[in-house]
């Protein structure tokens, strides 16, 4: 059956454009125009995928993306009113798996779509028995979704933790900003931005002083390399989809 999208938007315009390109484009649509029918309808219909307008009456896109979220697991694709890193960090931290800056193009909105579908559908299962990556006091369990540094469970988004295990798989190595998101976002383009913000997120909250960071370092006009103490590197295995 077609991937059933439920947007939300206050905006009657936005809200029938985007719906109608994503009906065009195969898929199922919902709508609502504020958070409490989107909550309703999510509850009635479960939806694959949902795009969240930010600014919405009443309960804004963040809380609502939260309560989506305490339901159960959904890709959320967060639409922004203004190009503001902080609404875009902000939007991160709940969990949004994108977000797309008004005014946008709908074809890109699609795409947008369809990619993050593609990677909620084609994440492998990790197997029971791959063993934990350890480095610099960080313990990262890939099967149980666990993280620690130095005995402290860290409090990653699903986005941290892929990122995480994708450098702790790599040490040493420069990853391009295009690799990574390629690799642990998934998507072939996309703003490079969001790979920038979700470092700095990591680096809060696994170096002792995310202002000078020892582990995550920034290699400049290429992206960022993973480092720690030759004798607690993980063995590297070549890459691949974190």
């Amino acid at each position: 059956p077609p991937a059933r999208v439920l947007v939300v938007d206050d905006d009657p315009t936005v809200s029938e454009v985007v719906s109608g390109y994503l009906d065009r484009a195969g898929f199922a649509v919902d709508r609502a125009a504020d958070g409490p029918g989107a909550l309703e309808r999510a509850t009635a219909v479960r939806p694959d995928l949902v795009v969240l307008d930010l600014m919405l009456p009443g309960m804004d896109g963040l809380e609502v993306c939260r309560r989506l979220r305490a339901a159960g697991p959904v890709p959320v694709i967060m639409l922004t009113a203004r190009g503001d890193e902080d609404d875009r960090v902000l939007g991160l931290e709940v969990g949004a798996d994108d977000y797309v800056t008004k005014p946008f193009s709908p074809r890109e909105l699609v795409l947008r779509v369809a990619s993050v579908l593609r990677r909620v559908r084609a994440r492998p299962a990790v197997p029971a028995a791959a063993p934990p990556l350890r480095a610099a006091g960080i313990t990262l369990d890939p099967a149980a979704r666990r993280a620690t540094k130095d005995g402290t469970e860290l409090a990653l988004t699903v986005r941290e933790f892929d990122l995480l295990m994708f450098l702790l798989r790599n040490p040493g190595r420069a990853c391009g900003r295009e690799e990574l998101m390629r690799e642990v976002w998934g998507w072939e383009f996309g703003d490079l931005s969001t790979v920038t913000v979700h470092v700095r997120r990591l680096r809060s909250k696994v170096e002792d002083d995310p202002g000078q960071p020892r582990l995550i370092q920034t290699v400049w006009g290429v992206g960022y390399r993973f480092e720690a103490p030759a004798d607690e590197r993980p063995p590297a295995d070549g890459g691949g989809r974190a």
